[in-house]
């Protein structure tokens, strides 16, 4: 009786460790679903490599979160000429990255790159021809050396440009109305001056008419005594 009360006891432990690691492995497969996405559809991964390089990749087209474990980035050789705000900072295991042979447009948008350049160890190479290929005044400069104020003079928003087209269309418009009011005044004094003129020449004809019938009646009064 004994014996069997172990045997009991014995299967229900085993039966409870392989439940408990059974639960523990579905654990690992939900946090590795849901914590570290797969590889990204326009790249290739080997490992905990993930090459993107040379895939005609723009900023817009550029995968929005790699791997977690990533230790390599392949991003050379793309169509890139900024990267988005954070894409890099949640890959802590992240060693290497490969920016070379893209186009990278050195205003407001480069500064996370630059930020994120400058934050990496001092034996770091990803910084290795990661030069400005736009707009012209910085062109072939290191954007890991780039001064923030001469990266601020390149920024245009938007706002800006509306703020400047505005200004411009409310002085095209003030003059216009200027241009306008004083061609009206213009044209009221010669109107005036026309008015007066007219006056004056009737006020003349009127008189004149007055004169030469009075002259004629004193010819005829004098031709019948």
């Amino acid at each position: 009786m004994t014996k069997l009360n172990g045997e009991v006891m014995l299967r229900g432990i085993q039966s409870s460790l392989t439940r408990l690691l059974g639960l523990l492995f579905l654990l690992v497969i939900v946090e590795r679903v849901t914590g570290s996405p797969g590889c990204p559809a326009s790249c290739s991964c080997h490992g905990d490599q993930v090459d993107c390089s040379g895939r005609l990749l723009t900023t817009s087209s550029l995968p929005s979160i790699f791997p977690s474990t990533t230790t390599t980035l392949l991003l050379h050789d793309n169509q890139l000429t900024m990267l988005p705000n954070g894409l890099l900072d949640s890959l802590s295991s992240l060693r290497s990255v490969s920016l070379h042979g893209n186009s990278w447009t050195c205003d407001c948008g480069v500064l996370y790159l630059r930020a994120w350049l400058l934050k990496q160890p001092d034996d770091f190479t990803g910084h290795r021809n990661v030069t400005c290929s736009f707009p012209p005044g910085l062109r072939g400069r290191l954007v890991v050396y780039l001064a923030e104020e001469e990266v601020l003079q390149s920024c245009h928003y938007w706002y800006c440009d509306l703020a400047l087209a505005s200004q411009v269309c409310l002085f095209v418009f003030v003059t216009v109305q200027a241009g306008l009011l004083a061609a009206v005044v213009v044209f009221l004094r010669r109107f005036e001056t026309l008015s007066r003129e007219a006056r004056r020449t009737t006020e003349e004809s009127f008189a004149g008419g007055d004169g030469l019938e009075y002259s004629e009646y004193e010819t005829l009064k004098d031709s019948s005594i």
